[in-house]
Protein backbone atom coordinates (compact mmCIF):
# COMPACT_ATOMS: atom_id res chain seq x y z
CA UNK A 1 0.00 0.00 0.00
CA UNK A 2 3.36 2.27 0.94
CA UNK A 3 4.33 1.64 -2.50
CA UNK A 4 0.98 2.68 -4.44
CA UNK A 5 0.74 5.67 -3.18
CA UNK A 6 3.72 7.72 -4.31
CA UNK A 7 3.14 5.59 -8.15
CA UNK A 8 -0.63 7.04 -7.65
CA UNK A 9 0.54 10.59 -7.37
CA UNK A 10 3.29 10.07 -10.19
CA UNK A 11 0.90 9.02 -12.06
CA UNK A 12 -1.43 11.94 -11.90
CA UNK A 13 0.78 14.44 -12.21
CA UNK A 14 2.17 12.92 -15.90
CA UNK A 15 -1.65 12.54 -16.91
CA UNK A 16 -2.15 16.54 -16.18
CA UNK A 17 0.57 17.42 -17.90
CA UNK A 18 -0.46 17.79 -21.52
CA UNK A 19 -2.85 19.60 -20.71
CA UNK A 20 -0.30 22.25 -19.46
CA UNK A 21 1.77 22.11 -22.32
CA UNK A 22 -1.22 22.02 -24.69
CA UNK A 23 -2.28 25.45 -23.18
CA UNK A 24 1.24 26.41 -23.47
CA UNK A 25 1.47 25.56 -27.13
CA UNK A 26 -2.21 27.44 -27.50
CA UNK A 27 -0.33 30.87 -26.17
CA UNK A 28 2.81 29.84 -28.57
CA UNK A 29 0.54 29.32 -31.29
CA UNK A 30 -1.16 32.32 -31.15
CA UNK A 31 1.74 34.40 -30.59
CA UNK A 32 3.24 32.37 -33.78
CA UNK A 33 0.33 32.98 -35.52
CA UNK A 34 0.54 36.78 -34.83
CA UNK A 35 4.55 37.18 -36.04
CA UNK A 36 2.82 35.27 -39.34
CA UNK A 37 0.66 38.31 -39.82
CA UNK A 38 3.07 40.62 -39.02
CA UNK A 39 6.09 39.22 -41.33
CA UNK A 40 3.47 38.96 -44.47
CA UNK A 41 2.41 42.74 -43.89
CA UNK A 42 6.34 43.47 -43.72
CA UNK A 43 7.33 41.43 -46.93
CA UNK A 44 3.25 43.15 -48.32
CA UNK A 45 5.36 46.79 -48.35
CA UNK A 46 2.73 48.00 -46.28
CA UNK A 47 4.03 48.50 -42.77
CA UNK A 48 5.29 52.33 -43.32
CA UNK A 49 8.81 50.95 -42.48
CA UNK A 50 11.40 49.60 -44.43
CA UNK A 51 11.05 46.04 -44.60
CA UNK A 52 14.79 45.44 -42.26
CA UNK A 53 13.27 47.07 -39.17
CA UNK A 54 9.56 45.64 -39.79
CA UNK A 55 10.90 42.35 -39.71
CA UNK A 56 13.09 43.35 -36.66
CA UNK A 57 10.51 44.34 -34.84
CA UNK A 58 8.48 41.42 -35.53
CA UNK A 59 10.99 39.12 -34.13
CA UNK A 60 11.20 41.09 -31.15
CA UNK A 61 7.99 41.20 -30.47
CA UNK A 62 7.56 37.15 -30.86
CA UNK A 63 11.03 36.67 -28.34
CA UNK A 64 9.30 39.05 -26.49
CA UNK A 65 5.60 36.74 -26.40
CA UNK A 66 7.75 33.76 -25.91
CA UNK A 67 9.24 35.35 -22.77
CA UNK A 68 5.54 36.34 -21.45
CA UNK A 69 6.80 39.78 -21.69
CA UNK A 70 4.95 41.42 -24.55
CA UNK A 71 2.50 43.56 -23.39
CA UNK A 72 -0.82 44.33 -25.17
CA UNK A 73 -0.82 47.72 -24.31
CA UNK A 74 -4.12 49.43 -23.78
CA UNK A 75 -5.38 53.23 -22.95
CA UNK A 76 -4.42 52.88 -19.35
CA UNK A 77 -0.99 52.30 -20.39
CA UNK A 78 -0.73 55.00 -22.32
CA UNK A 79 -2.99 57.56 -20.50
CA UNK A 80 0.59 56.90 -17.75
CA UNK A 81 2.97 57.15 -20.36
CA UNK A 82 1.44 60.82 -20.95
CA UNK A 83 0.91 61.63 -17.61
CA UNK A 84 4.66 60.86 -16.22
CA UNK A 85 6.06 62.97 -19.87
CA UNK A 86 3.81 65.93 -18.40
CA UNK A 87 5.01 65.43 -14.79
CA UNK A 88 8.71 66.33 -16.32
CA UNK A 89 7.88 69.56 -17.42
CA UNK A 90 7.95 72.65 -15.36
CA UNK A 91 5.04 73.25 -12.82
CA UNK A 92 4.04 76.29 -15.61
CA UNK A 93 3.85 74.27 -18.62
CA UNK A 94 2.33 70.95 -16.98
CA UNK A 95 -1.43 72.18 -17.32
CA UNK A 96 -1.50 73.17 -20.72
CA UNK A 97 0.98 69.84 -21.15
CA UNK A 98 -2.26 67.80 -19.97
CA UNK A 99 -4.75 69.58 -21.96
CA UNK A 100 -3.04 68.76 -24.66
CA UNK A 101 -2.79 65.20 -24.24
CA UNK A 102 -6.11 65.05 -23.57
CA UNK A 103 -7.45 66.13 -26.88
CA UNK A 104 -7.62 69.63 -25.84
CA UNK A 105 -7.37 71.94 -29.16
CA UNK A 106 -7.12 70.64 -32.28
CA UNK A 107 -4.60 68.12 -33.77
CA UNK A 108 -2.66 67.99 -36.91
CA UNK A 109 -0.43 65.82 -39.40
CA UNK A 110 -0.16 61.82 -38.79
CA UNK A 111 2.51 59.41 -37.58
CA UNK A 112 3.11 58.37 -40.88
CA UNK A 113 3.74 62.08 -42.07
CA UNK A 114 6.45 62.83 -39.11
CA UNK A 115 4.34 64.08 -36.69
CA UNK A 116 1.25 65.03 -34.88
CA UNK A 117 1.47 68.46 -34.18
CA UNK A 118 -1.05 69.34 -31.16
CA UNK A 119 -2.69 73.41 -30.47
CA UNK A 120 -4.13 74.23 -27.61
CA UNK A 121 -4.86 78.09 -27.24
CA UNK A 122 -4.60 79.23 -23.74
CA UNK A 123 -5.85 82.95 -23.52
CA UNK A 124 -3.87 85.40 -21.35
CA UNK A 125 -5.02 87.77 -18.94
Amino acid sequence: MKRFRPVAVLALALACTPSAWSAGAKGMSDAQQRYKQERAHCMSGQSHQDRATCLREAGAALQEARRNRLETGGSAGFEANATARCNAQPATDRAACLQRITGAGSTQGSVEGGGLIREAVTPVK
